[in-house]
């Protein structure tokens, strides 16, 4: 059986990844950097995902820059910054925040799931397993829906 710092070991975990140079730069005529095209990102969490569906609420359009500049964690940039950048760029960066996260659905169904069902959630697996709600925040979302399934498989 795992414990819950192993269940609750992924949240701190950080990836670089590497953005392709054409997603970067999609005008081949334009010069690229002569060092590597990295980024360093870390998985949403509960809590991060309840805060960006409340701050979007009101522009549905911030959902994918608010779920990019909580996951990025080298470089630092803000909203503003984030939403210069190009629509490829941000598409690519959400697509890995999502992976990292353990996130399969889109930007625009998790805007309209999130609240809800998370906060359920979070109140099942602080029940089940014991953990205090701030434990329960700190899961990515790809671990509360790892652990729901367990719980589920194990009521059947």
């Amino acid at each position: 059986m795992l414990t819950s710092e192993e269940l609750l070991a992924g949240a701190d975990l950080t990836y670089e990844i590497e953005i392709p140079a054409h997603v970067l730069q999609p005008d081949p005529d334009k010069a690229l950097p002569d060092k590597p095209l990295v980024v360093r990102l870390r998985p949403l969490n509960v809590r991060d995902l309840q805060l960006i569906t409340r701050a979007a609420r009101e522009k549905d359009n911030l959902t994918a820059t608010l779920m990019v500049k909580q996951a990025l964690v080298e470089p630092e940039l803000g909203v503003t910054q984030i939403g210069a950048m190009h629509v490829g760029l941000v598409q690519y960066l959400l697509e890995q925040v999502n992976r990292i996260s353990g996130i399969t659905t889109t930007a625009d169904e998790l805007s309209r799931q999130a609240e809800a069902p998370l906060a359920r959630a979070a109140h099942i697996l602080a029940r089940e397993y014991g953990w205090t709600p701030s434990q329960v925040n700190e899961l990515t979302l790809g671990q509360v829906l790892l652990h729901l399934q367990m719980l589920h498989e194990g009521a059947t």
